[in-house]
């Protein structure tokens, strides 16, 4: 293995640490930094501590924002009869982009593992319950075509259909297995329009 001076050896490793990024990606991206202007690592580095230190949970639907309420839940000319509940925020990011959805979104922040010791406490059902009222006509649950995914939706319309709420689930055009977040937008339109009732 190669050796670098301590400062780049952090650098990799703490690199190494994000999700999808390995030893040789790290090290790529090591010396691209290295090599950047100052002023631009200054400004990278800047943005990651601003975004850490901003970032918080919507306070209606759990979404990421830097305010009070994120820009969806502050829109007027949404669809309040509806609420989409999706297991994080890239989620809403990816329904959104379809341009098909005017409702409001409910972000769960996971999915129920029993085998991770995660239940519904640990989730956030309680919120979603809580915005449960007469404007609400449907649920949509989108969460992703898992084992806890399924699990999860289930879960959900057990408890909201004897509120007497449509439950729906959004079709399977996404691959059992994958993520909302990496399908495209044909393909999310599609899981949308064909939905079903649970």
């Amino acid at each position: 293995m190669e050796q670098y001076a301590t400062p780049i050896n952090q650098l990799i490793e703490e690199l190494s640490r994000l999700p999808g990024v390995g030893r040789k990606t790290a090290q790529r991206l090591a010396f691209h930094i290295i090599e950047m202007k100052n002023e631009q690592v200054i400004k990278l580095a800047q943005s990651i501590v601003d975004a850490k230190k901003m970032i918080r949970f919507c306070s209606i639907c759990g979404n990421l924002t830097d305010q009070e309420t994120c820009n969806i839940c502050q829109r007027e000319n949404r669809d309040p009869s509806m609420i989409c509940v999706v297991e994080d925020a890239r989620d809403v990011a990816a329904m959104e982009r379809t341009k098909e959805f005017k409702g409001f979104y409910h972000v769960l922040h996971g999915t129920i593992s029993p085998m991770e010791g995660i239940g519904p406490d640990d989730i956030n059902i309680k919120g979603l319950l809580s915005r449960l009222d007469e404007n609400v006509q449907e649920v949509i649950l989108a969460t992703n075509p898992t084992i806890e995914g399924e699990a999860t939706a289930m879960y959900i319309a057990r408890m909201v259909k004897p509120l007497g709420i449509a439950v729906s689930r959004i079709a399977h055009g996404i691959p059992i297995g994958g993520d909302i977040e990496y399908a495209d937008e044909v393909t999310l339109v599609k899981a949308l329009e064909g939905r079903k009732t649970l």
